[in-house]
């Protein structure tokens, strides 16, 4: 079997040289090189399966570097690695569908993760960035729940001047309730989409989530915690493990707790949640 070829362009000799070594002993071909022009070069000549890119590096940066290798590669995984990280740039990584975004400094295990979920999932995962402002973000996102995690990430770069306890309240909210529109509304079809808005206000933070759903009724949702009877905080555990869920259902009553205002259409196929700044 062919090995898995990745190209890891950083400008840092001594972190290049030591992640190469440890992805080598794990079975794959590795080609490192230190800037732009040659990760280009080798994208031209070589069939690369992953890119692996820090941002700052000199002559071309990674973002730069991400463009480029679309046109030459479509098709090409990329992950983004950072000691950098900017809205703009978590932004732009989301643009031209790097699979993954990490901060350094990171453990090898997060980038052997991150490395296996861009291989395994990458073409399922593709997230169609409609707009790219950094006061309003317009995505499509595949029904498929490897798509949360990368997602998450990219949308805590971006919100990473907010305070940590507002920060954390909104992407909890924010993770159910793209989970649920996900498993419920699309059906885990990768081949259906979420549509997602991520809007920034002076003095507001605004998501919608719609899915490709027929809606639902509150009366209808036993699998989630907020129809508990009082005396059965978990009664919803064993309802989801019945109809084989996955954990969570958490994600309307946490919303009422950690959200100023949530609001769904008639239809209840989507939602907007607002969480108001200090």
């Amino acid at each position: 079997m062919k090995a898995t070829t990745l190209l890891i362009a950083d400008d840092n000799e001594p972190l290049r040289t030591l992640v190469s070594q440890r992805l080598r002993s794990d079975g794959y071909q590795v080609i490192e090189v230190s800037d732009g022009p040659q990760a280009l070069d080798q994208i031209r000549h070589e069939p690369i399966d992953l890119l692996i890119t820090d941002i700052v590096m000199p002559t071309m940066d990674g973002i730069e570097l991400l463009e480029r290798a679309r046109a030459l590669r479509p098709d090409m995984r990329a992950i983004i690695i950072t000691g950098h990280g900017t809205r703009r740039a978590a932004i732009d990584a989301l643009k031209y569908q790097a699979c993954d975004f990490i901060s350094k400094p990171f453990e090898m295990e997060e980038l052997r993760t991150a490395i296996e979920g861009a291989l395994s999932h990458g073409e399922k995962c593709k997230i169609e960035v409609l707009s790219a402002k950094p006061d309003w973000i317009e995505l499509r996102v595949p029904c498929n729940m490897a798509a949360v995690a990368p997602i998450l990430k990219f949308m805590n770069e971006v919100e990473g001047d907010l305070p940590v306890d507002t920060r954390e309240a909104v992407a909890s909210a924010f993770r159910e309730m793209l989970s649920n529109a996900i498993e419920h509304g699309g059906k885990l079809d990768p081949d259906k989409h979420v549509e997602v808005k991520y809007i920034r206000l002076k003095r507001a933070v605004l998501y919608s989530i719609k899915d490709p759903g027929e809606g639902f009724s509150l009366g209808e949702i036993q699998h989630a915690a907020v129809k508990n009877p009082e005396q059965e905080p978990l009664h919803h555990v064993k309802v989801r493990q019945d109809m084989g869920l996955r954990p969570g259902g958490y994600g309307i009553l946490m919303a009422s707790h950690v959200i100023d205002e949530l609001v769904y259409n008639e239809k209840h196929n989507e939602l907007i949640f607002v969480k108001y700044l200090q």
